[in-house]
């Protein structure tokens, strides 16, 4: 899985370790036939902190050594948060999905690394429109239970399924509902009784709540869609907010590879101005290395996920200099305006950067 977020916020103060964390199955639950949801502990019994929406990378054991595979968290901060809850949608072929759903076994333990993402809300007193389909609810049910438990404001579901069996999560949307009435609403669009979701009936269903901040997950098919549906309505682009799910290629917990002696005079270094957790430092930058990489190697704590350019949790703001990026899947057109880069593929053009990562 990857992340995509329409008007991606600044970052904001992160005070945490980049180790991976050492996470211990304390359950597993049959959710409906495909989907799976994996209870999760940290090893040392310390709460980790997330926010709603955000998603861990796991390290997939197979046989070539491991893959690197992201899910969304489905529990909420606000309620046990020294326990971590995934939901998983098996996917034909799918080795991590696989994994995940058929051979983790209570008392298990994995390497995660530490949850990212900016599919999350700023503020869970707003009204909010989560849209859902298929096993994209596992991110919205993580900022519904966030929203109703910490916030006080009026939320509206949609979420679409192919039938009644395919629901994940049924039962405790509707107690959800039940037990809030003047709060949550809950839409469902079965393909069984509604055919497919299209943008025009789309639209008749969320032109009500299209002035909501709005989050959307499921295929890229649905959330086309649906941004289609709330253009149409005269949504804000601005509060829509879509996520994405990307299979990773490369390795994301490898550590990055040590510079040769000497490196930064050979290949004419930049010089890096990075303000991090409240701290500046300055630090050459060799130009053939990415932000993240050469932070990390210093030992400074970059935020970080995929490593891959498909996701936003090493976004960084440049305020002095230049910086070029090999890979962007995730950074609109107003936040390369507003400064925002991605540190696992920015580069340095100019001879002096300056970057920051505290809001």
């Amino acid at each position: 899985m990857g992340e995509r977020r329409r008007g991606v916020p600044h970052p904001t103060r992160r005070r945490m370790s980049t180790a991976p964390l050492r996470l211990r199955v304390v359950a597993t639950v049959a959710e409906t036939d495909d989907a799976r949801s994996v209870v999760l502990a940290a090893e040392d019994g310390a709460p980790v902190g997330y926010r709603p929406g955000q998603f861990l990378t796991f390290r997939v054991p197979v046989a070539e050594g491991a893959l690197a595979r992201c899910y969304s968290l489905s529990s909420s901060p606000h309620h046990e948060p020294e326990r971590l809850v995934v939901t998983v949608k098996r996917i034909p072929g799918g080795r991590g999905s696989a994994w995940m759903c058929d051979e983790l076994a209570e008392g298990d333990v994995v390497d995660a690394l530490r949850p990212a993402g900016t599919f999350t809300p700023r503020d869970l007193d707003r009204d909010l429109l989560l849209v859902a389909a298929g096993s994209g609810i596992t991110p919205v049910l993580s900022i519904l239970r966030s929203a109703l438990a910490a916030g006080t404001g009026h939320v509206t579901v949609l979420y679409a399924n192919r039938d009644e069996r395919s629901v994940i999560f049924a039962a405790e949307l509707a107690a959800l509902e039940q037990a809030h009435p003047g709060r949550l609403v809950v839409l469902h669009w079965l393909e069984s009784l509604h055919g497919l979701p299209d943008d025009e009936r789309l639209a008749a269903r969320l032109t009500p709540y299209a002035a909501r901040e709005a989050f959307v997950c499921g295929p890229a098919l649905f959330m086309r869609a649906v941004e289609k549906a709330l253009a149409a309505a005269g949504a804000d682009p601005a509060l829509v907010h879509v996520e994405e799910f990307v299979s990773l290629t490369g390795d994301p917990f490898a550590a990055p590879e040590p510079l040769a002696a000497g490196a930064d005079e050979d290949e004419g270094a930049a010089e890096l101005e990075v303000t991090l957790d409240g701290e500046t430092r300055t630090l050459p930058w060799v130009r053939s290395r990415p932000l993240t990489d050469v932070l990390l190697a210093a030992g400074l704590p970059a935020p970080y996920s995929c490593r891959e350019g498909a996701c936003s949790a090493c976004a960084c703001v440049v305020t002095e200099g230049e910086v070029a990026m090999e890979v962007n899947q995730v950074l609109d057109d107003a936040d390369l305006a507003d400064g925002l880069v991605l540190g696992c593929q920015a580069r340095p053009v100019s001879d002096r950067v300056r970057v920051s990562y505290d809001g």
